[in-house]
């Protein structure tokens, strides 16, 4: 069934173009990621689809049998009314009386007369499927406290109330919608993404959704619309893919404006000829001159600027925790924490929303102070602290002025030194936006400054507090760049899995009740392990009825199955040869991912055919298989050491 057609969709604001002539269709099932840089006007677009906006010209069509749902950045909410009031809003039968058996759950626990004719109204309407799907999203997003006005949440409080009445919404509407979710993971811890994932891949929905979630776009998106220079390219495939073909794309459009300017320079030669042989000048040749002078004229060139870092010397003592204790009232952030850092280390940081993670970093930094035990930092260190607080500024400058206040050039690894001006472009500031005053800057944009700013000062120990919100995907893989190359230490809070696979060595793991363990691995690697362990207590516990069962079998049944015990407990003493292939596996696994990021690097860097394109790409999908295997026997192998 066709859902929507966007035919010639063109905005502008004032002198600014965000997008020309843009076509694209929408079918059921599909389920769309959409992606451009900040500022580019994905928000807009969908606001346009949505109805919430207007475009300046062409059309928006939607099946008539369709309901367009939206999540925007920033709904709007009725303050005073409670969460259950603003998240079943909808009129609807069966919401309503969904919505009175659960408030009378919740209120009137006692009143069992109400409570039994309530119950029938819902049996009645069929409604009970509805409910259960109701309380495992609200559960899952942690929202609880149902009857608490919204104007009491926070920030993330008030995202995940306004995804879950969108996805509520689109379950009333049984797949007959099309759901578009606009930065849907900001603000969500790990859990509540991985949770999101697996539903909106479970369910029957058609989507179109902004994120940034690299992983989640891979897990629930099909295609991929990209927004470039106010133009729309389609690809039906995951986000390697995306950036195998960007490449390509990339590869020929710069071939084909280098044959454009030579052609360009050879006609503006003729066009300048004496005015007296210009009377005889082909018409037809001049107006294929001013055709091509406007294509060169549109076409941007993407300058690469290396940001390899020349970073200030760190000495041998780095930050030591010593015996580090913190609660807030009843609540253990820190229990005992102690941990001296390395040089050159990079540390994530994992855990639930509201753990004590951001605490931690204050702490470290000594911006709070802990009940008791020590931080000692070094005597070199300079900290770089990227934090939840955004952009400070007393002064309304413009945005290069705030960048040169701390430096006007960046020092790079070779000698050489970037521009305010340069470092600013590779975080996506071109020239005009540059000389925006801070005030008129975006929330994302602002942020953007605020973290460019803090690398331009050249720390040589970065802590990171969700580095990746609001940030889009070039822009990440900018940082990301930038920090493979960083030579001091990194200590990162994300929810972005993404980032943290590629960033960091090993994780702080905040387990609640101040528990922090310290992991040996990446995001991944942790969630494996926790899996791993997950399944063997939920075999633990079976219940004793049931395991005296299984061990009342016959006698040669028992007699093979403490045998096979008797070899399981063999097995796990490690050999001299599986301890040798844990050596070999610890060597193997980064050599791994470092040809992965070369290779990657080479793609993106626009440089290769296709020939070679092609054999990176198949390189590429052997060595994720490989480390795949290589990592799961690491780990089998490292729980047996």
């Amino acid at each position: 069934m066709h859902y929507a057609s966007i035919e010639n969709l063109v905005k502008s604001f004032g002198i600014r173009t965000l997008f020309k002539n843009i076509s694209f269709y929408v079918e059921e099932g599909d389920k769309i990621a959409l992606v451009a840089r900040n500022g580019s006007g994905k928000s807009t677009l969908l606001k346009i689809i949505a109805g919430f906006d207007t475009a300046d010209s062409g059309t928006v069509w939607v099946h008539k049998d369709i309901k367009v749902i939206m999540l925007q950045q920033d709904t709007v909410f009725e303050e005073n009314k409670s969460i259950w009031d603003n998240v079943l809003k909808m009129e609807n039968p069966v919401v309503k009386a969904v919505k009175e058996y659960e408030m009378c759950l919740e209120q009137e626990a006692e009143n069992i007369e109400k409570l039994t004719t309530l119950m029938a109204k819902v049996d009645e309407l069929n409604a009970w499927n509805f409910e259960s799907e109701l309380k495992q999203i609200l559960g899952k997003l942690n929202l609880h406290h149902l009857n608490e006005p919204v104007r009491n949440l926070s920030g993330g409080q008030r995202k995940r109330v306004a995804l879950a009445q969108a996805l509520i919404e689109a379950q009333l509407h049984e797949g007959k919608c099309l759901l578009i979710l606009d930065e849907p993971t900001n603000h969500l811890d790990v859990q509540m993404i991985e949770w999101l994932e697996d539903y909106l891949s479970s369910q029957k929905v058609t989507l179109l959704c902004v994120t940034h979630d690299r992983y989640f776009l891979d897990a629930v998106c099909n295609e991929i619309l990209e927004m470039d220079d106010e133009r729309i390219y389609v690809y039906k495939g995951n986000y390697d893919y995306f950036l195998e073909q960007k490449s390509l794309r990339q590869e020929v459009q710069a071939s084909e404006l280098q044959k454009d300017k030579n052609i360009f320079r050879k006609e503006l030669e003729w066009m300048r000829k004496q005015p007296k042989a210009r009377t005889t000048k082909s018409k037809s040749r001049q107006d294929a001159f001013a055709e091509i002078e406007e294509r060169v004229s549109q076409r941007k060139e993407e300058a690469e600027v290396s940001l390899q870092v020349k970073m200030t010397r760190l000495g041998g003592k780095v930050l030591e925790m010593k015996k580090v204790y913190k609660n807030y009232g009843d609540k253990v952030i820190l229990k005992g924490f102690d941990y001296t850092f390395k040089r050159g280390e990079r540390i994530g940081i994992v855990g639930k929303n509201g753990i004590g993670k951001s605490t931690f970093l204050k702490i470290a930094l000594q911006e709070e102070k802990p009940d008791s035990g020590k931080i000692n930092h070094g005597d070199t260190v300079v900290f770089g602290n990227f934090n939840q607080e955004g952009l400070q500024y007393k002064e309304d400058k413009r945005a290069i002025e705030y960048v040169k206040d701390f430096a006007e050039f960046f020092p790079t690894a070779d000698g050489a030194k970037i521009s305010a001006s340069q470092f600013m472009e590779k975080f996506g500031f071109a020239g005009e936006q540059q000389y925006t005053p801070l005030s008129k800057l975006s929330g994302g944009e602002k942020r953007r400054l605020h973290l460019l700013s803090i690398l331009f000062r050249n720390p040589n120990f970065l802590i990171l507090d969700e580095p990746t919100n609001d940030l889009d995907l070039q822009t990440l893989r900018t940082l990301e760049e930038f920090l493979l190359d960083f030579p001091g230490c990194i200590l990162i809070v994300s929810h972005d899995r993404y980032f943290m696979d590629r960033m960091v060595d090993h994780l702080f793991a905040f387990e609640g009740d101040g528990v922090i363990k310290d992991f040996p691995g990446n995001y991944t690697l942790y969630r494996t392990h926790k899996d791993n362990v997950s399944r063997f207590s939920s075999d633990e516990k079976q219940p004793a009825e049931t395991k005296n069962n299984q061990r009342e079998t016959t006698n040669g049944k028992q007699e093979t199955r403490n045998n096979q015990k008797g070899a399981a407990n063999e097995q796990k003493k490690i050999t001299f040869k599986e301890k040798f292939e844990f050596e070999q596996l610890d060597k193997e696994i980064p050599e791994l991912q470092k040809e992965k990021t070369e290779l990657e690097e080479k793609m993106n860097s626009g440089s290769m055919d296709y020939d070679a394109l092609q054999k990176a790409a198949e390189r590429i999908s052997s060595i994720v298989q490989l480390l795949d295997e290589k990592e799961m026997r690491w780990l089998e192998l490292s729980e047996k050491i």
